[in-house]
């Protein structure tokens, strides 16, 4: 019961909350409408009703008393003056057998009526509600003949029930109106805060953002952007570290390999050069993994443009990568082909991230190919080789820093372990992920999903 409430209930805060405030207003409407409103409309119907029956059954006995001519003019016309009934007497007629048909907005008169007269008069009678709109006709069977009663159907019902509704109505959907506008009002704050949020964790400059609305909401507003500045203060923090770090690493390795440069070659030497420059490489790696994307910013990019140039620069180092064209039903609509569609990201940072990608395909497989599918809130970037692949329960060990697993791989190759962690350090950064599974080529798929 509970989940299929929840699939009917509004997930937004703005619709809870109104439902939260309508909900009441609907219920205290429901029971004033089928409480009050019907019982006082019953009571004031119900006399009107009694009020009718007992005009009438002084009318019969008026004419039972008059003369035998019967002559019914002056009760009839002062009925009509000062009753508001208009008679009809109808001699040697009796009623009909079948009862007239009753609408259903007829329902509580009729019944009322059919009460009073059974009250007040001891002979079969047909009343009307239906036939006549306004009026309403009453059939009486006398001894010898039918009084035929017509009159308004002011009689016996009250407007004074159909203007409270009125009344209530109105007065709710004013303030349900009102309700709308100030749970607008309240909802915009939150709203810009969690758009400041998400931009901020897709890597994205959100801008300023002031802290506004309930007193609630600007507290987590401020605690969002004393969130911010300390990260942005950490990463600035460790790229001026790293920046360092790079320049007293440098220097030493530069004046190693100045003076092994200058001494005579001989087999210690060459292994001291190598040694020397696996060690620069090494820390290249190291900076490149902690460096990220820190220092770069968020500008709207050719994601096309982007995705031809690595495949570009991946051709020229020998590699045979090519490019799959993108299906036409995953094509956005702002854009005539995946190729002409343009992205908010840092494009320095997403480049090194395939490039890693397409790189590690091409040592372990022969053939790579990259494709692209577009979907409403992300983008994917598959990268499928022929290579041998890594089992399913050693996937996630790949993209743990310095890690490798030649033994599932081509043991010829080498690398730091750091291809795959970089690549999706730079995914997480822009908000997305990347995720491993087996290509159709029959090697491994890298599938970078980032969002849009």
């Amino acid at each position: 019961m509970a989940q299929i409430l929840k699939r009917f209930l509004p997930r937004a805060l703005f619709g809870r909350a109104l439902l939260i405030i309508v909900t009441p207003v609907v219920a205290l409407q429901l029971v004033a409408t089928f409480v009050f409103y019907e019982r006082h409309w019953d009571t004031v119907t119900r006399r009107l009703s009694l009020g009718l029956a007992g005009d009438t059954a002084l009318i019969i006995e008026m004419m039972r008393d008059a003369d035998a001519a019967r002559d019914f003019t002056s009760i009839f016309g002062s009925a009509e003056r000062y009753m508001s009934l208009r008679l009809m007497y109808l001699p040697n007629e009796i009623l009909p057998n079948q009862p007239p048909e009753i609408s259903v907005t007829n329902r509580i008169v009729d019944r009322m009526l059919n009460k009073a007269f059974e009250a007040h008069l001891y002979r079969p009678f047909r009343i009307d509600t239906t036939s006549y709109g306004e009026d309403i006709e009453i059939r009486v069977q006398l001894p010898d003949g039918v009084l035929r009663v017509l009159t308004t159907r002011k009689r016996v019902t009250s407007s004074t029930t159909y203007i409270f509704i009125m009344w209530m109505v109105g007065t709710s959907l004013v303030l349900l109106a009102v309700a709308i506008l100030f749970l607008r009002n309240q909802i915009r704050p939150i709203r810009r805060l969690a758009e400041a949020a998400d931009e901020f964790g897709k890597g994205r400059n959100a801008g300023y953002f002031h802290p506004s609305g309930a007193t609630e909401v600007r507290q987590a507003a401020a605690a969002f952007i004393s969130m911010r500045d300390r990260i942005q203060r950490q990463i600035a923090q460790r790229t001026e570290m790293l920046a360092g770090v790079s320049h007293d690493l440098r220097t030493p390795l530069t004046r190693m390999k100045l003076q092994l440069a200058m001494l005579n070659d001989s087999d210690d030497i060459q292994h001291l050069k190598a040694d020397v420059s696996e060690m620069e490489r090494m820390v290249e790696g190291y900076l490149a993994f902690m460096r990220g994307q820190d220092s770069e910013a968020v500008v709207d990019t050719d994601i096309g443009a982007l995705i031809s140039g690595v495949v570009f620069d991946a051709g020229r180092k020998g590699a045979k990568v090519r490019l799959a064209p993108a299906e036409t039903d995953s094509i956005p609509e702002s854009a005539d082909n995946a190729n002409g569609n343009v992205i908010p990201l840092r494009p320095n940072a997403i480049r090194r991230c395939l490039t890693n990608l397409v790189d590690n395909a091409a040592r372990h497989g022969e053939h790579v190919e990259i494709s692209v599918s577009w979907q409403p809130d992300q983008i994917e970037i598959a990268v499928d080789d022929d290579g041998p692949g890594i089992p399913e329960d050693r996937r996630d060990e790949v993209f743990r820093p310095f890690h490798r697993l030649e033994e599932f791989r081509n043991p010829e190759t080498g690398g730091m372990g750091l291809g795959l962690a970089i690549a999706r350090d730079v995914a997480h950064n822009h908000g997305g992920d990347i995720e491993l599974s087996s290509s159709p080529l029959g090697g491994l798929r890298a599938a970078v999903r980032l969002p849009v």
